[in-house]
């Protein structure tokens, strides 16, 4: 078995779950060959190196793979795949992997296994349906098999490996998209994907004002991420891109504090992985108690603020 893990960058900093990916590909068995695609990426290069059980860092450096274009990056991959005699090729369930995965799966006339959360072995995988109320085992018998996987069900390979570094050739650019601008939200705190703590709020909390009057003094007091069920989100608290759920983020860390949020199946859907979950709430009946390690039933102007001072 060959596998081409496919790293997701900005040309600087390689994403971490590029590290939960090589921990899921290692499930597969074989070589794991990781591609890092940009521009004046050397960072990144050298980064990938360093993850263990990789063989080779395969690089390729040209002008049109500087902003990831899903287009350009297609062609190359089953360009490679066609050369190099890979027999897999996993990219993670992000928004990244989305966009690239299927252009691949289809350029290589094969299907694709989406959101895979378990390798059994070469063909046969586990993935969530349903929001995650079901779990669905796939067997698939495709000469090239092409995964996105979800970053959170797997552990991160450890950095303590030196793999070789190889150049490869670019693919002539096909020039079907570009980038017009960019607009990347900034924050101090941790990145809500990848914290360790998450503190999140929901409806319960009434306004945009009552939801960073609570959470922030908390979230600064753990260092944790901000995140928010859609109910908050839709009620304008807070941005989209605070969003935990099926059609936000999925997080798995090892604290998620849910305030005022009643447990929807889509918020469960992305937090539910999570090591130790709190839940405060003053409905005793609320679902998000069910999947609680810890629940607090009460007032949550009285509790968050008491749970901060506790905390300090």
């Amino acid at each position: 078995m060959k596998t081409l893990v496919i790293a997701e960058h900005d040309n600087q900093q390689m994403a971490a779950v590029t590290l939960n990916l090589v921990q899921a590909a290692s499930r597969l068995g074989g070589d794991i060959d990781i591609l890092v695609a940009g521009d004046a990426c050397q960072a990144v290069v050298e980064q990938a190196a360093q993850i263990s059980g990789v063989h080779e860092v395969v690089v390729v450096q040209a002008g049109h793979y500087a902003s990831q274009l899903a287009e350009e990056l297609a062609l190359l991959v089953e360009t490679l795949v066609r050369e190099r005699g890979y027999q897999a090729v996993v990219a993670p369930s992000s928004s990244f992997g989305k966009n690239l995965s299927p252009r691949v799966a289809a350029l290589l006339d094969v299907a694709q296994v989406s959101d895979v959360i378990e390798i059994k072995g070469v063909g046969s995988y586990v993935r969530p349906i349903y929001a995650g109320n079901v779990m669905l085992s796939i067997e698939s018998g495709e000469p090239v098999q092409v995964l996105t996987i979800r970053p959170t069900a797997f552990d991160a390979a450890a950095q303590e490996g030196s793999a070789a570094i190889v150049e490869a050739s670019a693919v002539a650019a096909l020039g079907l998209s570009s980038v017009v601008g960019r607009e990347l939200s900034k924050s101090d705190r941790p990145v809500l994907g990848s914290a360790p703590i998450v503190v999140s709020g929901g409806r319960g909390l009434g306004s945009g004002d009552n939801y960073h009057q609570m959470l922030d003094p908390l979230a600064d007091t753990l260092s944790a991420a901000l995140g928010a069920s859609r109910a908050a989100v839709d009620a304008g608290f807070v941005p989209n891109d605070f969003q935990v759920g099926q059609t936000g983020k999925i997080v798995a860390p090892e604290l998620y504090i849910a305030v005022g949020i009643s447990g929807a199946i889509q918020h469960l859907a992305g937090m539910s992985d999570s090591k130790v979950i709190v839940a405060i709430n003053k409905d005793p009946d609320a679902p998000i108690f069910e999947v609680a390690d810890y629940g607090l039933e009460g007032d949550l102007f009285e509790l968050v603020p008491e749970l901060t001072r506790e905390l300090s």
